[in-house]
């Protein structure tokens, strides 16, 4: 199942904080995750409405399903990713 993938402002200008490499590895994950529900999805809890963060090495994409697409919320470092 295939799912289309939007991204907030706050994960644009997160994604160019990040090098080229990084950033190239998180598009993929999150692509690949959107295509075939592959990866290290954990869903995060006491959050409403409903998130999950993906992990790619030392970030974490926090999203969330809204029907058949995945919003990407935010791209950050673990160190800040649930503050």
């Amino acid at each position: 199942m295939s799912r289309r993938v939007l991204f907030a402002s706050s994960a644009r200008r997160d994604l160019r904080k990040l090098g080229h490499e990084t950033a190239t590895r998180v598009l993929v994950a999150i692509r690949r995750y959107a295509e075939t529900e592959q990866g290290d999805v954990v869903k995060l809890t006491d959050v409403s409405p409903p998130q999950w963060r993906l992990r790619v090495g030392d970030h974490r994409v926090r999203f969330r399903v809204k029907g058949d697409a995945l919003e990407v919320l935010h791209v950050l470092p673990r160190g800040r990713a649930y503050r």
